[in-house]
């Protein structure tokens, strides 16, 4: 091959799949969902309506997002049990979309199927200045929507909220269909 075109370490050709390059500029992630937010904020005429489409949007990425990761990080083995794909979401997916864990999960102390994920500071209200008009606005609405796809994917239908709790609180209400599967494969 000539030489002009196999300059650096490799040629792209020779670079694995497995695990491609995933970071992204910091300021460009921020102007992106900048715009997204603005384009979203165009087309609805309340802070819910912006919210549910920040979701839907963020549940088209959940979607995309999931076959990818379950290849990389478990071989194409899914998950089977409500707190295994919670911890897989919590750690793995959220590595892969923030660079970093999310802080905590939590089980609601009063409904079994109620979780809770905790993050202190997302990063994804971090650059987004809300007035004081839509102070109730939660831009992780967005990342809720992509939490709650990538549950629906896996088979585990749940409805995730945004809201305002310790930081940014994820509140994930599974079906009971899914409770009472897994009290099931708990029984054997």
């Amino acid at each position: 091959m000539d030489s002009r075109f196999s300059r650096g370490k490799s040629t792209i050709l020779e670079r694995s799949l497995a695990r491609p390059k995933t970071e992204v500029s910091l300021s460009a992630f921020a102007l992106l969902f900048s715009e997204i937010v603005q384009y979203c904020q165009n087309r609805v005429y309340s802070v819910s309506e912006l919210q549910a489409k920040l979701s839907e949007l963020g549940q088209q990425v959940g979607c995309r997002i999931l076959d990818p990761l379950v290849m990389r990080e478990k071989n194409g083995k899914r998950e089977t049990k409500v707190i295994s794909a919670l911890l897989f979401i919590k750690v793995v997916a959220w590595k892969a979309l923030f660079g970093k864990e999310a802080d905590k999960l939590e089980q609601a102390n009063d409904d079994d199927k109620t979780y809770y994920i905790i993050e202190k500071d997302p990063l994804i209200n971090s650059y987004i200045s809300v007035p004081k008009e839509n102070s109730t606005l939660n831009c992780a609405s967005f990342t809720a929507g992509i939490v709650e796809s990538l549950l629906t994917c896996s088979g585990f239908p749940a409805k995730v909220t945004a809201h305002w709790h310790k930081g940014t609180t994820l509140m994930i209400k599974f079906d009971e269909s899914v409770i009472a599967r897994d009290k099931a494969l708990d029984g054997r």
